[in-house]
């Protein structure tokens, strides 16, 4: 049963694969998501997606055996038109890093965004980065884009911008070693 600490959390909605299936199953909490990361719900597919040597197959791999979610809020359907609630939350995805162990450090550590969660990508060469955004400053959209220059010249990392709308949809594997901010862990 949630506390009131718990009742206050940002919710996401919680879509089950594949990609395409845009009915909602469910929404949860920041911890939840956690959870799930580091438990084995996603193990075999993570393990067996990143065995896979063929780009095209991994691609359609991912999209038939990942459950997903809506990182910016929670939705009735799977479309930027369906958002019921903003979490003022976004989710930055980092594909393709030349050193996932130093930029993962340089995220958790980072001055200016506190990170909510972090995790490797399913294909194992990328991070998503959860962030807090404050949308009474700016628009979900105009965060994105200064998340997205704040990177580039803080990291020299190029951010996927695919990833801009509100219902982008995030990916769910395994990674045991996922960080979530202490914040979530330490509740009363």
């Amino acid at each position: 049963m949630e506390n009131n600490a718990t009742n206050n959390w940002p919710k996401f909605t919680v879509f089950r694969k594949p990609i395409g299936n845009p009915y909602p199953y469910r929404d949860i909490t920041m911890l939840d998501a956690y959870c799930y990361i580091i438990g084995d719900y996603a193990k075999a597919a993570t393990e067996k997606l990143r065995t896979i040597p063929n780009e095209a197959d991994r691609k359609a791999f991912k999209k038939n055996n990942f459950d997903y979610i809506t990182t910016s809020g929670t939705f009735s359907y799977h479309n930027d038109a369906s958002l019921i609630k903003h979490s003022q939350y976004m989710v930055i995805d980092l594909d393709h890093l030349e050193n996932l162990e130093t930029t993962h450090q340089q995220l958790i550590n980072d001055e200016y965004f506190e990170p909510q969660l972090l995790f490797t990508s399913p294909s194992g060469d990328g991070l998503k980065w959860f962030v807090e955004i404050d949308l009474s400053l700016a628009t979900h959209n105009e965060y994105f884009d200064a998340i997205v220059n704040y990177l580039k010249r803080t990291y020299n990392i190029v951010v996927d911008e695919t990833g801009r709308n509100v219902s982008r949809g995030c990916y769910l594997p395994h990674d045991p070693y996922c960080y979530i901010n202490p914040k979530y862990l330490n509740h009363e």
